[in-house]
């Protein structure tokens, strides 16, 4: 009995972890979409008036989006990009290594996701899929749970959400900036796009569990 102790925790640290991934995954999926789609930032220098208030016209504003998601992607600095003071140069290089630091996140949780659901169905077959349904359904509730309160927060106070994610992954008043960047990058463009992400990682996440939940209940049915 004693034997088997270690094994059960190392199933249950397993199956905890699955369930952790699976929120962390979404989120950093539809943030990897969102730093990369256009359209988004299209979006959002018309909503707000980008050109009237910066200057630029809408051919240079789009021209600083692509440069600004090449840079996140590959470190290179652009031409289109000079418009920006040391400050904001500063503080977008720190957000290129958050948004490298999510895309690490999002393809380790994948990868854990694909060899614990592999490795389970290699050592217990189809026995496993009733397990497999359960993790599925409870990293949907979890997930779920944990935007909820994200949007409800955006949705009443999105500025002190706004200043808060800042403060915890930004050192300082760094983040505090005067130039074309706030400017450009509203902070109703933030405020539309979070929301944005926590809608579609909500509805993914129901679809996953509604999944999960049907497996589970067609186990029991089975089971009489």
């Amino acid at each position: 009995m004693a034997e088997k102790r270690p094994l059960k925790f190392i199933g249950a640290l397993g199956v905890g972890l699955f369930i952790l991934c699976i929120p962390i995954f979404l989120v950093t999926s539809d943030l990897r979409w969102a730093v990369n789609e256009v359209r988004l930032y299209e979006y959002g220098f018309s909503k707000y008036d980008v050109s009237e208030e910066t200057g630029l016209s809408d051919g240079e504003l789009l021209e600083v989006a692509q440069e600004l998601i090449h840079y996140v992607n590959t470190g290179e600095w652009g031409e289109d990009l000079e418009i920006f003071n040391d400050r904001e140069v500063a503080h977008l290089k720190d957000v290129k290594g958050l948004i490298q630091l999510c895309y690490h996140l999002q393809e380790a949780t994948f990868g854990y996701l694909i060899v614990f659901t592999l490795g389970g169905f290699f050592w217990q077959r189809k026995r496993f899929t009733p397990s497999l349904a359960r993790m599925m359904a409870g990293g949907s509730i979890l997930t779920i749970a944990l935007l909820l309160v994200v949007g409800i927060a955006a949705l009443v106070n999105f500025q002190w959400l706004f200043g808060a994610f800042h403060r915890l992954f930004f050192s300082g008043d760094s983040w505090i900036l005067s130039g074309y960047l706030p400017r450009i990058f509203t902070e109703g463009f933030f405020s539309d796009a979070a929301l944005l992400i926590i809608g579609a990682v909500v509805v993914e996440a129901l679809v996953i569990g509604a999944i999960g939940g049907f497996f589970v209940l067609r186990g029991r049915r089975a089971r009489g």
